[in-house]
């Protein structure tokens, strides 16, 4: 039916988008959160395209002469007209300013595309005349449904933005002011201590545990306290709802149990406490992306342009083994993926100059030794997120191991450790090691600081 139309496309607008870049290199970062290399139809913009992203990755200038050099290197600059046509595309758009309303043309046409192709599929699910109607529907919206998460993308929101879906508030918070050089305070004085003065600057730090032990807990109520204390804090989440963190948050602020919290069973004290904290979080310079698929050059970008807009002091990343790497790489396995995305991660670090926390999974490892305590090469999948970052930090709690009759009949002198976690910091490039306990109260999802004189102990 379609076979004598041609499918749609913008080619003006393309030519439009990598003329851009070729002017404004930086411009690239207002676009990766949404614009993919698969969405230009002429092939030949594509692979300029994706020479831009390669070029963004390895944190090299954007501009005719290095893209030249990379379609040179990738053996294409004369399938796309040589440097004749690179000429060509900058002197047909002016200026870099309208780069976004392009890149969305060339966006809705791709989609335009992937819906062309999707009714052709579902075409073909029909004419295969199956008995399973109900199955024969999934299959159908199964396909409708990967065009729509292929292109659904989000961004950066505030804090407050979140909570006020909560309050149906519409009050908005301007965030300014200088960056500081100082370290960013954990809110855990031990913890400070050990890491001399808080999380420093240019520093990709690792925070890493089995499922379940408080590993996002810990990241939520770092960045919590950071922006208590001034410093502007962008999350990526990308297992957790904004939705979900900000329940978190709220939880910790009002000191309300979050299950009751979620479920909407507090008591009148309780919602006096909750809109109180609804009233602090909403000033906090805190910023939620909660895209769930994204690659790293997408959330660099990303990184970029808050720094740009708002600032930004500190960055965490909800967690590494979720992330994909670049579109350019997709036949790479997983463990050079992972190292492609620890190198990215610590390039962002140092060139926002900000610390970049990262949760991490823990391997399988763990539970299958005798001691469940963690080890560097318990990190999941790639021995390069040990060697990128400055700064590896592991949750352990014995009573996840260990039930109270098993403790009491080899530790009778001691009591059970109940709710304490051990944040063992088995890496720390320009420092000492240590071990700090905390307290986990797991009803208000938040950590709190041990009453202890000694705190923190040297590992051996």
């Amino acid at each position: 039916m379609y076979a004598d139309r041609l499918l749609p496309h913008d080619l003006e607008s393309e030519e439009a988008v990598i003329g851009s870049l070729l002017i404004d290199g930086d411009s690239l970062t207002n676009i990766t959160s949404f614009l993919k290399s698969s969405d230009f139809y002429v092939a030949k913009n594509r692979w300029c395209y994706e020479s831009c992203l390669a070029l963004f990755e390895r944190n090299e200038p954007i501009d005719q002469v290095s893209i030249a050099h990379e379609l040179s290197q990738r053996e294409r600059l004369e399938e796309v007209g040589g440097s004749a046509y690179l000429s060509h595309l900058v002197i047909s758009v002016p200026t870099s300013v309208h780069i976004e309303h392009y890149a969305h043309i060339v966006q809705r046409a791709s989609i335009m595309r992937q819906l062309i192709t999707a009714a052709g599929d579902i075409a073909a699910i029909g004419y295969e005349g199956s008995t399973d109607t109900e199955g024969t529907l999934a299959q159908a919206e199964d396909v409708l449904f990967n065009v729509r998460t292929g292109w659904g993308t989000r961004d950066f929101i505030h804090l407050r933005e979140i909570l006020d879906t909560y309050m149906e508030d519409t009050a908005t918070f301007d965030v300014s002011g200088e960056k500081s050089l100082a370290p960013i305070p954990t809110g855990f004085p031990d913890i400070d201590k050990l890491l001399g003065g808080g999380l420093q600057r240019s520093d990709m730090v690792v925070v890493a545990a089995r499922p379940s032990l408080g590993k996002s807990t810990l990241a939520f109520n770092i960045a919590h306290y950071a922006a208590s204390n001034g410093s502007r804090v962008g999350i990526f989440s990308l297992e957790m709802s904004a939705e979900q963190i900000a329940i978190r948050l709220l939880a910790g602020e009002a000191n309300v149990n979050s299950h009751r919290l979620r479920i909407g069973l507090t008591n009148e004290a309780e919602d006096r406490r909750v809109l109180d904290a609804i009233g602090a979080l909403s000033d906090l310079p805190i910023y939620i992306d909660d895209t769930p698929v994204q690659g790293i050059v997408e959330m660099r970008g990303k990184a970029r342009r808050l720094e740009t807009q708002r600032g930004i002091d500190l960055i965490i990343i909800d967690y590494l083994q979720l992330l994909s790497g670049s579109e350019g790489n997709r036949n790479e396995n997983r463990v050079q993926e992972m190292g492609l995305i620890s190198r990215s991660i610590k390039a962002m670090a140092r060139d926002l100059d900000i610390p970049v926390l990262a949760v991490s999974q823990l391997s399988r490892a763990v539970e299958q030794r005798p001691s469940h305590r963690p080890l560097l090469s318990d990190l999941r999948e790639s021995g390069s997120i040990e060697q990128e970052a400055d700064v590896v930090a592991f949750i352990y709690r014995e009573d996840q191991y260990t039930s109270r009759e098993e403790w009491e009949q080899r530790n009778p002198n001691d009591p059970y450790p109940q709710d304490i976690a051990e944040i063992i910091f088995s890496k720390h490039r320009n420092g000492p090691t240590g071990m700090v306990p905390l307290y986990f109260k797991s009803t208000l999802v938040k950590f709190e600081s041990l009453d202890r004189t000694e705190t923190s102990r040297e590992l051996v």
